[in-house]
């Protein structure tokens, strides 16, 4: 009886044990990535699936597609990067991580991927990803873990394709493939308001998709030309995506119209409805 005691106690010691490594193997893989909250996710996007994200993460996710698009990539390297930064960061621009690993993509600055400084800008970290992804021979083929891992070179190089299905809704959206998609909740105490919301709002926008000629239209917000109905829901889901940190209190792309106060797109109608421009509004000063 004694010896067979032991024997069970020894053998559910051992399968702690085991349990243990488990947990300890699933955390090393994807709990230091894994930052997304459990609550706080003010911004839904709607497009053959839905993704729930909070402010940051929705304007840093805005902000990697459209320089995706800036500089030609098709939608599936979008995808691609969505998912990587999603994994490195939890769509986060980071101030550290592994060793001297920074930012959306958790690029390292030993490793030649620029300085600090520069890795922080989400622009830069993103034009950085493109331009080594591009030069992955036949990344258009792979998995989209595969073609991250080509350039991140992670120690866990299928941790990228659970993020996959959220960046291909992602992409959708904020590439213009789905109308009123991008909702997002706007606090009663935005970053900035008035001219200078408009000024940064504007010069944002620029940056991001490589416009030019757009000014803001006055102290109160801006407007900027569609060529067509896709780029016009490019711009107006990337409006909404930064409403939060620029002070955005209404956009408007055709017969939808979004507000800060409901956080959704509704309808409407006559000379309220806006052709061929996206209208964007900003909470002024006071």
């Amino acid at each position: 009886m004694w010896v067979r005691t032991r024997a069970a106690v020894a053998g559910g010691v051992v399968l702690v044990i085991v349990a243990v490594i488990a947990v300890w193997l699933v955390v090393r893989q994807v709990g230091d990535h894994l930052r997304l909250p459990l609550a706080g996710r003010t911004c839904t996007v709607q497009a053959d699936g839905r993704v729930a994200l909070d402010a940051d993460q929705m304007a840093n996710a805005a902000t990697i597609a459209a320089i995706g698009a800036q500089r030609g990539m098709p939608e599936r390297a979008v995808v691609v990067a969505l998912a990587t930064a999603y994994q490195e960061s939890g769509l986060r621009n980071l101030a550290d991580g592994d060793r001297d690993s920074v930012g959306l993509f958790q690029q390292r600055p030993s490793q030649g991927w620029g300085t600090s400084t520069q890795i922080r800008d989400p622009r830069y970290a993103a034009k950085r990803f493109y331009a080594a992804l591009k030069k992955v021979r036949g990344w258009e083929k792979m998995r989209i873990t595969d073609a991250a891992q080509r350039v991140q070179r992670s120690a866990y190089p299928e941790a990228y394709q659970k993020w996959a299905d959220d960046s291909e809704v992602l992409s959708r959206a904020l590439l213009g493939d789905a109308s009123g998609a991008v909702a997002c909740t706007v606090g009663r105490t935005p970053v900035m308001r008035g001219a200078a919301a408009a000024a940064e709002l504007t010069r944002n926008l620029v940056l991001d998709w490589g416009l030019s000629g757009t000014e803001p239209g006055d102290q109160t917000g801006l407007s900027v030309t569609a060529g067509d109905q896709r780029d016009g829901w490019r711009y107006a889901h990337w409006l909404v995506s930064h409403a939060q940190d620029h002070g955005v209190k209404r956009v408007r792309f055709g017969d939808l119209e979004w507000t800060a106060r409901d956080g959704t797109w509704e309808h409407v109608t006559g000379e309220q409805a806006a052709t061929g421009k996206v209208v964007a509004e900003v909470f002024s000063e006071g």
